[in-house]
């Protein structure tokens, strides 16, 4: 009898489940859905309050929500019977954390902190704690941390210490209230086994965390702030569970909660893109795999260490046991395209798409898809939610050279994805310049699916092929195929990590060549957008950042 598993995957905007025969990775059912509450970057849903600049915030309360949606409906939508599904495993956005008590309740659940913004799950892409990163950095550099090499020489705002030392400075009273501060994938885990579980992945890419050292030492810690010293055993405890691992099994309260067998496998919690690995084939040095979402995720394989400044992390059994996981990407990717669809449209634009009933963002796209390489005369600077790699600084911001009054939308729209093309070439020069080669390039996410335009523009731009994942929803199957290795062959799964992955994985024969013709012109415009990366970005003017510190003057 057939046996399957169920990948879990937390987006930025949703969260989404794949019920996935073990046998052959074949996707038999899924769901998905939005969370409630979105992303709180303006307001405090719960008080009305505005919140600062550069906040983004979740409610916990909407990842169980879709916990009770999604695992539920693949079960009943497949007719599986819940004794037949071995496994789970959940991916989740990281650093996204959040302050909890001993037994896993959320402080922002109770009465006491239901109305204080840092009780609340702070998103990756929460930026308000780069003062704090930028501390960090300072103390790290000033003693010469050697962990610092391992992340590019420069952590980010988006991390898990950054945001640690935010809390404790500017809401000491959650702080100390709180037992830990979870990763928001650790923390399903805790929901679906009754366990806390640290995910390896989690600790080493976003809270410094290396195999031979531990996080960053209490000395260096208390340096930073005295009351950070234990902070490792405290805060940060529990049990390290590493890639291919089985976390623990499903507790009784949870299987009656979501229709669910008591002791199921649960795999380790991964993030969200670093999980995709064994879904794509990955297995030999350089090669590269995007997600491509709300951010751009770039993961690469090597095995060898090598220094690359500028980038996420290098951990050592970060994607793929035995090989070197180098991190990377783009902190703005669908989201740019998401503000042209929502902020250029002119009325006549908005008509049109109405008429057509087609989605503004695809109107927008396909006009742009009608220009030669070059014709709309920009260069944009992708950096709307800052810059994640090379240059690590979230008080970046996003820039247009070439307006005219001839500027139509659709030409914005292209500089944006052009943009972030170029955003992608820059990570894989900078790899390359530092003895990481970069071999093979194979796309994920909703983007690389639905969109052909910008695929065959990527491969212009980075003068690559790029293949296209099979599957739609990477992640989660990357989730089902982790959980059928934890499950184990006695139960019908497998008795490896890449047995699994050789059944299971999802490739498309669809591959994208570049036009020798577009990559000479983008060529020129790269060499454009470089020389503007670096003014901007390297001090030859730090506008941008005043013009954030007037903006935060101002209200």
């Amino acid at each position: 009898m057939s046996k399957y598993t169920i990948g879990i995957d937390f987006g930025t905007l949703s969260g989404r489940a794949v019920l996935v025969d073990v046998q052959n990775g074949r996707e038999i059912a899924d769901c998905v859905m939005d969370y409630p509450h979105a992303v709180m970057d303006e307001v405090l849903a719960a008080t009305g309050e505005k919140l600062p600049a550069n906040y983004a915030l979740q409610d916990p309360n909407d990842y169980l929500a879709v916990l009770d949606r999604v695992i539920p409906a693949v079960i009943r939508q497949s007719g599986v019977a819940p004794e037949d599904v071995i496994g789970l495993g959940v991916d989740f956005t990281c650093c996204t954390c959040f302050p909890v008590y001993a037994d896993g309740t959320p402080l922002c659940f109770t009465e006491q902190f239901s109305g204080n913004k840092h009780a609340y799950v702070k998103l990756w892409k929460h930026h308000a704690a780069q003062p704090y990163a930028d501390r960090f950095n300072e103390l790290a550099k000033a003693r010469g941390e050697a962990f610092l090499d391992d992340f590019g020489g420069k952590v980010s705002s988006e991390w898990m210490f950054a945001k640690l030392l935010e809390l404790l400075e500017e809401a000491p009273e959650v702080y100390h209230a709180c037992d830990y501060v979870v990763e928001a994938g650790d923390w399903l885990n805790w929901q679906l086994t009754g366990k806390l579980t640290r995910g390896y992945l989690f600790a080493a890419y976003k809270t410094e965390y290396r195999l031979d050292s531990g996080y960053p030492s209490p000395d260096f810690l208390a340096a930073l702030n005295p009351l950070l010293r234990d902070v490792a055993d405290t805060k940060l405890a529990g049990d390290m569970v590493y890639i291919g691992d089985r976390a623990s099994s499903v507790s009784a309260a949870a299987a009656k909660r979501w229709g669910l067998c008591e002791g199921t496998a649960v795999a380790t919690a991964m993030p969200d893109a670093h999980v995709a690995s064994p879904a794509l084939a990955q297995c030999n040095n350089g090669d590269m795999f995007g997600i491509l979402g709300t951010s751009g995720c770039f993961m690469l394989i090597d095995r060898e260490y090598r220094k690359v400044p500028g980038i996420c992390g290098v951990v050592r059994d970060g994607l793929v046991p035995g090989f070197y996981g180098y991190e990377a990407g783009l902190c703005c990717f669908g989201d740019h395209f998401a503000w042209a669809a929502q902020n250029l449209m002119t009325a006549e634009y908005l008509k049109e798409s109405e008429e057509r009933g087609l989605a503004p963002i695809k109107l927008l796209i396909e006009k742009a898809s009608r220009q030669a390489p070059g014709a709309h005369g920009l260069i944009a600077l992708n950096w709307f939610n800052g810059n994640r790699n090379i240059l690590v600084n979230a008080n970046l911001s996003g820039a247009f050279i070439g307006m005219t009054l001839r500027t139509k939308p659709e030409d914005m729209m292209r500089a944006l994805i052009e943009a972030t093309a170029f955003g992608t070439r820059k990570i894989i020069e900078n790899y390359r310049e530092y003895g990481v080669n970069v071999n093979t390039f194979v796309a994920g996410g909703g983007i690389a699916r639905k969109d052909p335009f910008t695929m065959q523009l990527y491969a212009d731009v980075l003068k690559m092929d790029i293949r296209i994942a099979g599957s739609t929803q990477i992640p989660a199957l990357a989730g089902a195929i982790y959980a059928a290795a934890v499950a184990g062959k006695e139960a019908g799964g497998y008795a490896t990590l890449q047995e699994a992955a050789d059944a299971m994985n999802s490739l498309s024969d669809l591959v994208y060549h570049p036009d020798p013709e577009a990559s000479a012109v983008y060529d020129k415009l790269y060499a454009e957008y470089e020389l503007l990366h670096d003014y901007f970005g390297r001090g030859g003017n730090d506008v941008m950042m005043r013009l954030r510190e007037i903006a935060a003057e101002a209200k």
